[in-house]
């Protein structure tokens, strides 16, 4: 006797359609989100959690979000999770994005080391994205620091999204990215394309080799990164969370940076009665505050 299998399903069956999101099934992935990663959805955000996850409930061959949520959460499919934080990560990024602060670096923080600083240059990017910024800091640091110069350069890119990554670790972009980079980094820094390759442009050895990529959670409390770093980057990135999650991400970054490190955050960021772990150096550039004087009272204790 001949038994019928049942058919596998690669989308939705035709007719079919995604049932419109409830107002409980948003409830629900948005405390999952925050959960996991620190991502606060705000109400106003149903519509975009709905655009980005309907491509995997299509390719799944669910009709409602809740089915699609059960699979995540009641079937610990954590492959699926990953799609799912991939899905609602924000990705937008550019080469030397926040020009000011880059103008910093060249004016202050590079002519400070060639006089005196680390031999070994430790940087972090957390929240790289498709890896414009850690290549940015690879083209300015590599053109400061050439081979033979003494310096070890060592930039880690993380971030939480696997295509981002995926993406910055082959280091391939669309050539009309080009004008974004200043000239002579792109003539020292970048290749272009050829043949199948035509119309891109891709990072050279020389600077893919100085950076590292690592699928990180910032708001993990394993957080594998350990510091110190003499730069962290973490820009545009917490604007997605409420304020326990930011303070908790931010005192993780301070940690991870070198008593005379610098944190680099984004330009609509700020850490003013935020924290009073660091001291501001010039907008959106901080400092690990100094140690507070010991008083009286704790010196006598002592």
């Amino acid at each position: 006797m001949t038994v019928a299998l049942p058919r596998w399903r690669a989308g939705l069956e035709a007719g079919e359609r995604i049932q419109a999101i409830t107002e409980r099934e948003f409830a629900l992935f948005q405390a999952l989100i925050q959960r996991e990663v620190g991502i606060y959805l705000a109400p106003a955000k149903k519509a975009l959690l709905v655009g980005r996850l309907s491509k995997r409930l299509r390719a799944l061959g669910l009709t409602t979000f809740e089915a699609y949520y059960r699979r995540i959460v009641d079937e610990d499919d954590r492959a699926e999770r990953i799609e799912m934080l991939d899905s609602i990560s924000t990705n937008e990024t550019h080469f030397f994005r926040e020009p000011r602060q880059f103008e910093f670096l060249e004016r202050q923080v590079i002519p400070a080391w060639k006089r005196g600083g680390p031999r070994a240059l430790r940087i972090w990017s957390a929240g790289c994205s498709t890896g414009e910024e850690p290549f940015s800091l690879a083209m300015l640091l590599r053109h400061h620091f050439p081979p033979g110069s003494g310096r070890e350069i060592e930039i880690l890119a993380t971030d939480i999204s696997t295509r981002a990554l995926a993406r910055a670790e082959a280091a391939v972009w669309p050539i009309d990215r080009a004008g974004e980079i200043p000239l002579a980094y792109r003539r020292a820094f970048m290749m272009r394309g050829t043949g199948p390759q035509e119309g891109r442009m891709k990072a050279a050895p020389e600077i893919r080799e100085l950076v590292r990529f690592e699928r990180v959670n910032l708001n993990d409390e394993r957080c594998p990164v350990r510091g110190p770093f003499h730069l962290v980057f973490c820009r545009n990135v917490l604007i997605y969370f409420q304020a326990e999650t930011k303070l908790r991400v931010i005192h993780r970054l301070l940690d991870a940076l070198a008593p005379d490190g610098l944190l680099f955050l984004g330009h609509a960021e700020s850490l003013n009665c935020v924290t009073d772990r660091v001291t501001t150096v010039v907008p959106t550039v901080y400092a690990p505050a100094p140690p507070r004087p010991a008083t009286a009272a704790s010196a006598r204790t002592a």
